[in-house]
């Protein structure tokens, strides 16, 4: 669960915040937990990662079903069975976070442990479900924490991921006071990339902070990466949203004005970026609804140390920062075309396993998938992924579209292109059979995760 406010209470729509403390300093550490400073295992990542998800495997298929939990709807099974907990790494308003071992390969992870009891009605509940749904959607990319699996018990629910050895951003900006010109770019240019990744993936944060972003290494070069998907929510184009969420620091003001979509996240990076070159947030007061009114009006201060120093250009970028930063967002969707270069016999293997994926793992590609169906005909025209595709600010031309259609369609007829709508991605039918649905979902699969890898 993320954290709502410096208080660490969510505000929904219809509910005020609670008054806290903060000082002109670097912002108070939120409630989120962290994966602390254990040190890392000297091999391949992806090879543990393999070996720890076959085992796990290996290990549930032995085991008979268990009542189904009311968070995760499905067999609940002890976390113990499969991992040893170890030591306290952090804690938040809504979980603990230990140091696990996978028992068959040894790899080190971290498991965020969420008290039921503590899901205090539906709305919590949701956000748990949505959280990890989420994070199984972004699963794979290379600067968000790989969910390794998520367990449900009698008391708890246990989400099993990757171990970032370096603590989180926060930590580090706090020994340094505040960054470079350079050294907050390449932050930015990692953040930037990020939020890119989710927007794309039709995913907005909504609690972008230092405290929710780790490092891998203890090295001064160690990757970024972003966690805790709490507050976070899929959306579609032109959604709006109205509930009140986040950390009273980094809130938009699109945000306290209840009228918002993934802009929200975007003025959030403005705000870190802030805080990497000054040391100290831009917008501040004595209880969280000052914050809000600070932020309302807008008003920085760009004349104090050490903004004096600080070049013109990255003052504008603070000032002007949300359609600037929306630009650097613009990234070509590579993966895309290095899948349609892929030989027949892998896309066939991609399209089996994605046909194993349970329907938390693809409930965001579906969603992705809804968001380009705009006529909800169940089936995505080249018309469709043209429109798509350019509105996501990608530049490839008719043919390379084509191409691309092709190389995701399982049916050959569906490279022919007329004016007449073609089946690329038809979507199930509650009548159909479980088969039919397991091919359509692994269709999905397929082309979300080629669409949306940049």
């Amino acid at each position: 669960m993320g954290q709502c406010c410096t208080g660490g209470g969510k505000a929904v729509a219809g509910d005020e915040a609670e008054p806290g403390t903060s000082k002109a300093a670097p912002p108070s550490r939120g409630t989120s937990s962290k994966n602390g400073s254990a040190k890392q295992q000297p091999c391949s990542p992806a090879a543990k990662a393999a070996a720890t998800e076959a085992a796990a495997a290996a290990s549930s298929s032995k085991k008979p079903a268990g009542p189904i939990g009311e968070v995760l709807e499905r067999p609940m099974e002890e976390v113990r069975t499969t991992y040893s907990i170890g030591k306290e790494l952090g804690r938040g308003q809504f979980g603990v976070t230990h140091l696990c071992t996978h028992k068959a390969t040894g790899e080190k992870l971290a498991c965020k442990t969420i008290a039921k009891r503590k899901l205090a009605n539906k709305e919590d509940v949701d956000d748990v479900r949505r959280e990890v749904q989420i994070m199984h959607h972004l699963s794979g990319q290379p600067n968000i924490v790989d969910l390794r699996g998520a367990y449900e018990d009698k008391h708890n629910v246990h989400l099993v991921m990757e171990l970032c050895a370096g603590g989180e951003l926060f930590d580090r900006i706090i020994a340094r006071g505040h960054y470079t010109e350079r050294a907050a770019a390449a932050l930015l240019r990692a953040i930037v990339g990020i939020v890119h990744t989710c927007h794309s993936m039709g995913v907005i944060h909504r609690d972008l902070k230092p405290e929710n972003f780790l490092l891998l290494s203890k090295g001064d070069d160690a990757p970024l990466k972003a966690t805790d998907f709490g507050l976070s929510v899929f959306f579609k184009e032109g959604e709006v949203f109205r509930d009140i969420v986040g950390s009273a620091y980094y809130i938009a003001p699109e945000v306290l004005k209840r009228k918002y979509g993934p802009e929200a996240d975007i003025w959030s990076i403005g705000v870190m970026l802030y805080i990497f070159l000054a040391g100290v947030p831009p917008f501040w007061a004595e209880s969280e609804n000052a914050i809000f009114t600070a932020i309302l009006r807008g008003q920085i201060d760009l004349a104090s140390e050490p903004w004096p120093k600080i070049s013109s250009g990255a003052k504008d970028l603070i000032t002007r920062g949300s359609k600037k930063m929306g630009m650097l967002l613009m990234y070509h969707l590579t993966m895309l075309k290095q899948f349609r270069a892929m030989n027949q016999f892998k896309k066939a293997a991609l399209r089996i396993i994605a046909g194993c994926l349970s329907e938390e793992e693809i409930k965001g590609l579906k969603e992705m998938f809804k968001n380009i169906d705009k006529d909800n005909s169940g089936t995505i025209t080249l018309e469709e992924l043209k429109n798509g595709l350019a509105k996501q600010g990608t530049k490839f031309s008719d043919n390379e579209i084509e191409q691309l259609m092709e190389a995701v369609s399982p049916h050959s007829e569906a490279t022919n292109f007329s004016s007449h709508r073609r089946e690329a991605f038809p979507q199930t039918a509650g009548a159909h059979a479980r088969d039919k649905k397991q091919s359509t979902d692994a269709r999905i699969e397929l082309w979300g995760k080629g669409l949306a890898r940049v």
